[in-house]
């Protein structure tokens, strides 16, 4: 408790200190106030009294009282964004009075120091967050998009991975947010792809073609992925299609990996038939039939029987959880394929079966990993050598 003449000499006082606790006093009692109307009124004159103080201080221990409060005086609040600039950018980080329309001109000519203060508030709305990256300021934009809470159209996410996708803090930040759009999630994974091919660690470490061939496979899983868990979103399949990115081999990854939504997406899309339609014909139509949607599909003869006779090994084995079914299935096809020509593969397969033999042996060096340890973890027999 103070009195009011009390209060009024701290408010009058030459001693900055003294005035400053005064207009911090008047701020935390408006805010609180639970006295009569008139007393509530005299607050309110205090409050904007204290804003015409000389003393950075005082207008300081004012802003402070009422910096974090949605029951403070817009008119007061608004005063002291335009206040100096230590008051100013407390105001912009702290104060939630402040609306889209407050920051935006402050987003579009100020300073660093003010939009980082922005940058830092609580909430952000997917207007400032535009605004601000509009700047194009690195840290900036990479404290913002580091903040799972800050929102982005997904049309400035997409612009974003297209003009910073080789940027790898960037990338990283990015790339690890959910509401990035597939289209986008593709365009980075595929800069990342090229990253790694040109760092010289990378190109000292593998030889060319390995890296070429580890590159591709794992750039082509994660597009199936991505299709795949955006649900075979029919928008990012004609964008893909649209820009010539599904082939014969993504096919083939997507179908050897289980990724049944994002094959099934693609093949209505090539087809120009029904998901639906579709969806049946893989769980239950006939080779024919099959046959006859992989070539509306585009796909030549050969290589639509090809996908026919995967299909029809897929119905028996679970291609998205188990390696030992995947590992079965590549390998009875390249068998079937090899018995079927004669060792004679025509050419219009050859980029087929050097994908399943490729696969193949990855698939053979997964499943081998930790079996023979496994299998000594579960014996204690003696291991019968040759003789020498």
């Amino acid at each position: 408790m103070i009195g009011y003449q009390a209060f009024a000499d701290f408010s009058q006082s030459s001693d900055s200190n003294e005035r400053g606790h005064a207009a911090h006093l008047a701020a935390l009692t408006y805010l609180d106030h639970r006295g009569s109307i008139e007393e509530h009124a005299a607050l309110y004159a205090a409050l904007i009294g204290f804003l015409d103080d000389p003393s950075v201080k005082v207008r300081a221990a004012l802003a402070y009282g009422l910096l974090h409060s949605t029951e403070a005086p817009r008119p007061i609040i608004l005063s002291l964004l335009r206040d100096s600039p230590i008051i100013s950018r407390a105001i912009l980080q702290y104060s939630p009075l402040l609306v889209d329309a407050d920051l935006m001109p402050i987003v579009r000519a100020g300073n660093a120091a003010a939009l980082l203060a922005i940058a830092q508030r609580a909430t952000v709305s997917e207007r400032v967050a535009a605004g601000l990256l509009a700047r194009d300021d690195h840290s900036l934009t990479l404290r913002l998009v580091r903040r799972r809470d800050v929102p982005f159209a997904p049309a400035v996410l997409q612009a974003l991975a297209d003009t910073h996708g080789d940027d790898a803090q960037l990338r990283g930040a990015m790339l690890a947010r959910h509401d990035l759009p597939p289209p986008a999630r593709v365009v980075l994974v595929r800069r990342a792809a090229e990253s790694l091919r040109q760092c010289r660690l990378v190109k000292g470490a593998l030889a060319p073609e390995r890296l070429d061939r580890l590159l591709r496979d794992g750039t082509d899983m994660a597009v199936s992925v991505i299709g795949e868990t955006a649900d075979a979103s029919p928008d990012f399949v004609e964008q893909l299609i649209g820009t010539d990115q599904v082939n014969t081999r993504l096919l083939l990854q997507s179908m050897v990996t289980g990724h049944v939504m994002f094959f099934s997406a693609c093949l209505a899309s090539l087809g120009q038939v029904s998901r639906d339609k579709v969806f049946g014909l893989l769980e239950n139509g006939s080779r024919a039939a099959l046959n006859a949607l992989f070539v509306r599909c585009g796909l030549s003869s050969a290589v639509a029987r090809m996908f026919v006779r995967m299909v029809m090994h897929a119905r028996i084995a679970d291609l998205s959880d188990d390696l030992a079914a995947r590992h079965y299935v590549v390998t009875a096809l390249t068998e079937e394929l090899l018995a079927e020509f004669e060792g004679d593969i025509p050419a219009e397969l050859e980029e087929t079966f050097i994908y399943l033999s490729e696969q193949n042996v990855s698939l053979a060096r997964q499943a081998a990993r930790g079996v023979m340890r496994a299998f000594v973890q579960s014996r204690t027999e003696m291991l019968h050598l040759p003789a020498a």
